[in-house]
């Protein structure tokens, strides 16, 4: 997986390329530590993600939770697997979709 990181004021943006799962994960995780404090407006873009595990959907949970308290949170060019998977287990309900 790789990890591209856009910085605009308190606008972040994190590319994810690749697989997001029980391997990956952790990467992401620990990017977003590194990254979110003072973050009003983080943007996953998911152009390029292939695969996305339970491991993945705790990450982007858990921010989406931290984004609740400090501002707002979207995930945008997501692919019908991707999609599927959100549907599936409620994200849809809980994310902005774009």
């Amino acid at each position: 997986m790789n990890i591209e990181k856009i910085t605009n004021e308190t606008e972040l943006t994190l590319r994810i390329e690749g697989r997001l799962d029980t391997t990956t994960a952790p990467q992401l995780e620990a990017e977003l530590k590194r990254s979110i404090e003072g973050v009003e407006y983080l943007v996953f873009d998911f152009l390029n993600l292939e695969y996305l595990s339970s491991a993945g959907l705790r990450v982007i949970l858990a921010a989406q939770k931290v984004m609740n308290k400090q501002g707002r949170m979207t995930v945008r060019n997501v692919n019908d697997t991707i999609m599927e998977i959100f549907e599936v287990t409620g994200f849809s309900d809980i994310l902005t979709i774009e």
